[in-house]
């Protein structure tokens, strides 16, 4: 009933939803040329033969996948890989990292119209999907159609898991729907069990398989003649309320270390502004990478706003603290800047990753902070100790690596639901 019930106001939404993808666009949330897609419009030809749909809502999570879709490009030949995300962003960097042949498109919003029209033309014959982007509509028609689904690195966040606890009517359905669960944890395991899911296992951590992000060496040593022989740090991936904590670790550093270098990679490069105000505010001279800037030695910070430097900057710069750790924002893949080789620090808020986080922190490879004087206390020690920094380094690099080993279970648990080579369901 209440699912009836959702699929019917969604459907009478309609016009209301059509308006709200326009404002989205106009604020650059959406991309206009495509805005087909979000209501199933395919913007791509169907390939002949058996289409494999992988789903990841965002950055993050999509870039968790991409040892899953990189893998069956290569071993499965025979099959045809479609990705869809929800974000702008997302499809930007999935532009610059899928292989070759393998499509994209928006996933389509969760209007039983829409879903229907995306589902008929793709006609996928599995359904993998990344963690909990879980949309009634699309979860039961996408079931209702035989397509068998499968969640991996499946999570679910203390809220959401109580959110979904007081939506039984709508819950059991929903999560009855999906033929295997890949928890990423024994306690998200029990979370799937409890909310009415069937076969659910721990298997492998899908994020910490990931693979060595490719850098652009030219854009290092670019970056390397820039800092020249200065201390530098990065503060990666900062969301609002975390660069006021890097400034202010910045002060406590320049004290001694006037000839500081702190770089700032926000996680929304249109952040930039905002940073520079942060600057201004405080008396520090800024430059932007966007602008390509020069940084001379009056420049305290220089804020990196720009799009798929990220590896470029961890293999640059010898420490980094990955932000969305220290705001409640699920945190980020520690795993990524571990592969190129930087001394790692994070703050205790990072619970989509916390199993990858442990595992560097057990390992040496990585530190936590808890403030601004924490977080300015490591990155002293680290800058002053090249040998130091330079182990964490190394360990991190043996973590990230030995974390694809459990890419081969992964396949393993979901070669069952996939077609078999003659493209049968």
């Amino acid at each position: 009933m209440i699912l009836s019930g959702y699929k019917a106001l969604a459907t009478l939404l309609g016009p209301v939803i059509d308006l709200y993808l326009a404002r989205r666009a106009g604020r650059g949330k959406e991309s206009p040329a495509r805005i087909g897609e979000r209501r199933g419009i395919a913007s791509a030809a169907r390939p002949d033969g058996a289409v494999i749909w992988l789903h990841a809502a965002s950055v993050g999570e999509a870039t968790g996948l991409l040892p899953l879709i990189e893998t069956l490009d290569r071993e499965r030949p025979d099959l045809h890989l479609l990705v869809t995300t929800g974000t702008v962003t997302s499809a930007e960097a999935m532009a610059r990292r899928l292989p070759a042949g393998v499509l994209h498109q928006f996933v389509p919003v969760d209007r039983p119209a829409w879903v229907r029209r995306f589902l008929d033309h793709w006609r996928p014959a599995t359904a993998v999907w990344m963690e909990s982007d879980l949309w009634p509509t699309l979860v039961t028609e996408t079931r209702a159609r035989g397509t068998p689904i499968v969640l991996v690195d499946a999570r679910l966040s203390d809220g959401s898991f109580a959110r979904w606890r007081r939506l039984g009517g709508l819950a059991r359905p929903l999560f009855r729907c999906l033929d295997l669960v890949l928890a990423s944890s024994s306690d998200q395991a029990e979370r799937f069990l409890a909310l009415g899911c069937g076969d659910v296992r721990q298997v492998a951590n899908l994020k910490a398989a990931a693979a060595v992000p490719p850098i652009d060496r030219d854009a290092v040593s670019e970056l390397e003649r820039m800092i020249g022989g200065r201390p530098a740090w990065l503060a990666a991936n900062t969301h609002p309320g975390e660069d006021t904590v890097v400034l202010d670790a910045h002060a406590i550093l320049a004290d001694a270390r006037p000839d500081l270098l702190t770089v700032i990679a926000p996680r929304h490069a249109a952040r930039g502004p905002e940073i520079a105000a942060l600057c201004e505010d405080r008396g520090l001279t800024c430059a932007w990478r966007s602008r390509s800037e020069t940084v001379d030695d009056g420049v305290g910070v220089y804020i990196a706003d720009t799009m798929g430097e990220m590896p470029a900057l961890y293999a640059a710069i010898p420490v980094t603290f990955l932000a969305g750790s220290l705001v409640p924002v699920g945190g980020h893949n520690p795993v990524e800047p571990a592969h190129c080789g930087t001394a790692l620090l994070f703050g205790p808020s990072i619970p989509n990753n916390r199993d990858a986080a442990d595992a560097l922190l057990a390992a040496g490879a990585a530190r936590e902070v808890a403030d601004a004087g924490t977080l300015a206390e490591s990155v002293a020690t680290l800058l002053a100790d090249p040998a130091c920094r330079s182990a964490m380094a190394e360990a991190g690099q043996e973590v990230a690596a030995g974390g694809r080993d459990g890419l081969a279970r992964l396949l393993t648990a979901i070669d069952p639901y996939l077609p078999d080579q003659q493209g049968e369901a």
